[in-house]
C-alpha cells in the first residue's frame, strides 16, 4: 500500500500533485543575496520546496580528504575543506533563509550530512530532513534522523535493492515518514541510466513508503514519466544561469525549465484522471461532426425495400449510427425519400423481432 506524508501544507501521496522540491544545494555560492534569489525563483517557478545542504565539513571528512588540495575551475578553495567551507552556511543564514521562505510560503528544508548538521537543522524545527545517496548504508544516521519524527526523504543513487531495504527496515519502526527516491548517482545521469521503471518496483517492495525520483538528468521530460510510474516527489537541481560556477549547475534547472516542469506535472496529473472512460461534453460536437450517419443512396419512392445499394454512410453523425445497418436492409420505406436525406426508424416499416419501442 502507497505511503502517506505531510510536509509543511503539503500532503503528498497518490491522489495528490506531485510535490516538487528544486535542489539549491550550494548553488547559492556561498552567497546569502544569491540564496534568496533562487528561493524568490523557485517559488515563482511553482516548486513546493526548496533544499540546500548543510555539512560538519571539519567532522564530516578525514583530515587527508580535507586537506587535499582542489584546484580546478569549480573550486573556491586551494584545498577541498576550503572548497566546502566556503560554500557552507551557518546559523545566521540558515536563520535569515527560513524566515525568508516562510515570507514567500514555500517549503524550506535541507540535506543533513552528519550527526551534527542533523542536530542544528532539527533546533530550526524544518518540516523534513533529506538524506542523500550515500547515506542509505549510514543506519545510526538514518535512525537519528528519524527520531526527530519529521519526513525523512532519501536518494537511493549507487544502492542496492537489499541495502535499501535494510535502511527501510532501520527507518519504518521508528518513523513511517518515509520517502525513497529512484536516484542515479551520475552527475549528470545518462537517460540509459535512470531506470525509472524502478519506481514501480519500489512501490511493491516498501509498503507505506511515499516514492519519488530524484533527477540528475537533463531536461524535464522524465519528471512526468517517473509521475506517471507513481512518483509523488520529484527533486531537481536549480540554479538561475547553467552556465554558473560549480559542479551542479550545468545539469540543473533554470527558472523557466523548472516552471515547465511544474506545469507539465500538473498537467499530467489532470490527464491521467481516475481510469473510467467517460464522454464529455467538449467532444459531443466534434464526433456529430466526424461520425456517420446512415443516409439514403439516391432518390426512392414510398413501399420501396431498402437494399445495400439504396443506404451509405455520410457524415455528419447524429442519424441512424453505422452499427445499425443490419435493422434497416430489408425494411420498407413508408415515404418517399430523397438523396442524402437521412435514415429514421419511425419512416421505416417495422422489423420481424425488434420491439415497438425501437421503432
Amino acid at each position: 500500500m502507497a505511503g502517506r506524508i505531510r510536509i509543511g501544507k503539503h500532503d503528498v501521496g497518490d491522489d495528490t500533485q506531485c510535490y516538487v522540491i528544486a535542489e539549491i544545494g550550494h548553488n547559492h555560492q556561498g552567497s546569502l543575496a544569491k540564496a534568496r534569489d533562487l528561493f524568490r525563483e523557485a517559488k515563482a517557478a511553482g516548486a513546493h520546496a526548496v533544499k540546500l545542504q548543510k555539512r560538519n565539513n571539519r567532522g564530516l571528512y578525514t583530515k587527508a580528504a580535507y586537506d587535499k588540495p582542489y584546484d580546478n575551475e569549480n573550486s573556491f578553495g586551494a584545498t577541498y575543506g576550503e572548497h566546502r567551507e566556503f560554500l557552507e552556511f551557518g546559523l545566521k543564514e540558515y536563520t535569515e533563509l527560513q524566515a525568508y521562505a516562510k515570507e514567500l510560503d514555500i517549503d524550506f528544508f535541507s540535506t543533513a550530512f552528519d550527526f551534527e548538521s542533523a542536530d542544528f537543522l532539527e533546533k530550526l524545527d524544518i518540516p523534513a530532513y533529506k538524506l542523500a545517496s550515500g547515506d542509505v548504508k549510514s543506519i545510526p544516521l538514518l535512525k537519528h534522523v528519524a527520531s526527530f519524527g519529521k519526513p525523512l526523504i532519501i536518494s537511493t543513487g549507487g544502492a542496492r535493492v537489499d541495502e535499501i531495504q535494510r535502511a527501510y527496515d532501520a527507518i519504518m519502526p521508528i518513523n513511517p515518514q518515509l520517502c525513497i527516491l529512484q536516484c542515479t548517482a551520475g552527475y549528470p545521469a545518462a537517460f540509459e541510466e535512470l531506470d525509472l521503471r524502478v519506481i514501480t518496483q519500489y512501490r511493491e517492495l516498501f509498503p507505506g513508503a511515499v516514492i519519488g525520483f530524484s533527477g540528475h538528468d537533463n531536461g524535464i521530460a522524465m519528471a512526468v514519466v517517473a509521475y506517471t510510474l507513481g512518483a509523488r516527489v520529484v527533486e531537481k537541481h536549480f540554479t538561475l544561469n547553467r552556465a554558473s560556477k560549480g559542479t551542479d549547475h550545468a545539469f540543473s534547472l533554470e527558472p523557466q525549465g523548472m516552471r515547465k516542469m511544474v506545469r507539465d506535472l500538473e498537467r499530467t496529473k489532470l490527464a491521467l484522471g481516475d481510469g473510467v472512460k467517460k464522454i464529455y461534453k467538449s467532444e459531443e460536437a466534434p464526433i456529430i461532426k466526424m461520425g456517420k450517419s446512415l443516409v439514403i443512396a439516391h432518390d426512392l419512392p414510398a413501399g420501396h425495400v431498402l437494399t445495400a445499394q439504396d443506404v451509405v454512410l455520410k457524415s455528419p453523425g447524429g442519424g441512424i449510427p453505422p452499427y445499425e445497418w443490419d435493422l434497416v436492409l430489408g425494411r420498407t420505406i413508408l415515404k418517399p425519400l430523397r438523396e442524402d436525406d437521412f435514415l429514421s426508424f419511425d419512416m421505416l416499416s417495422p422489423a420481424a423481432g425488434i420491439e415497438t419501442a425501437k421503432q
